[in-house]
């Protein structure tokens, strides 16, 4: 029997949401700060920030003045919640919907950036989720992300030895995911750039980030 959440039930991890922004209020203002600002530089049309947590990528979307319409997806009602007060502090309306990854309620075709920040780490079946992400981009349309990924030699070796307490703890969380090579494996996208950075403290460490581009659709076949 697989230990892994249903995509169909709504995660939960009450404890997790509460201390995720005091726990992140340090790297959020230092080192994060230069990356979220990559994922949103030059947005313009519809955007969907995929499974946005408490929405630490809320406050970035203030200053785009390009962007017409803003959408964010997050299943953990907690998480949720904390997210749909912080935008109720912004200028920029932002729509929150409750679904996974896995399963997107957005027609096909809606959106001309996604954008994924620290969370595929979290999502079940990823396979699934960047079909949907497929889905609802736009032919040219740009999958945006910043993701901690699986180190090397002694480094990994401890991520894989705490992994199955971490995931408890941390909402499901993954430490041993080479989701960089997952992502730009994917037929339905090219790659415009991906970069491997050295950052963070051992077990999140290091990130990838990087954008890839929905391809026409006779491209995929």
């Amino acid at each position: 029997m697989s230990s892994e959440p249903n995509p169909s039930q709504e995660p939960s991890s009450p404890l997790f949401a509460a201390i995720y922004d005091p726990a992140t209020v340090f790297f959020e203002r230092t080192f994060l700060r230069p990356h979220r600002e990559f994922l949103v530089a030059d947005l313009d049309g519809t955007v969907l920030d995929l499974g946005a947590g408490t929405g630490a990528m809320f406050p970035y979307f203030e200053g785009v003045a390009t962007a017409t319409e803003f959408h964010a997806t997050e299943p953990d009602p907690h998480m949720r919640r904390q997210a749909a007060e912080k935008a109720k502090t912004l200028a920029t309306p932002i729509r929150i919907e409750s679904s996974p990854a896995e399963a997107l309620p957005y027609d096909d075709a809606t959106f001309d950036v996604v954008i994924a920040s620290m969370v595929f780490c979290t999502i079940p079946d990823i396979e699934s989720a960047m079909s949907e992400i497929a889905r609802v981009l736009k032919p040219g349309g740009e999958l945006r992300f910043f993701e901690h990924v699986v180190d090397d030699r002694w480094r990994a070796r401890v991520q894989s030895a705490l992994e199955p307490l971490w995931k408890r703890l941390a909402g499901g969380c993954h430490l041993t995911r080479q989701t960089g090579s997952q992502l730009v494996a994917d037929r339905s996208f090219d790659v415009v750039e991906i970069e491997r950075l050295n950052l963070g403290v051992t077990p999140i460490r290091p990130f990838v980030r990087g954008r890839l581009r929905k391809r026409a659709a006779s491209a995929t076949r």
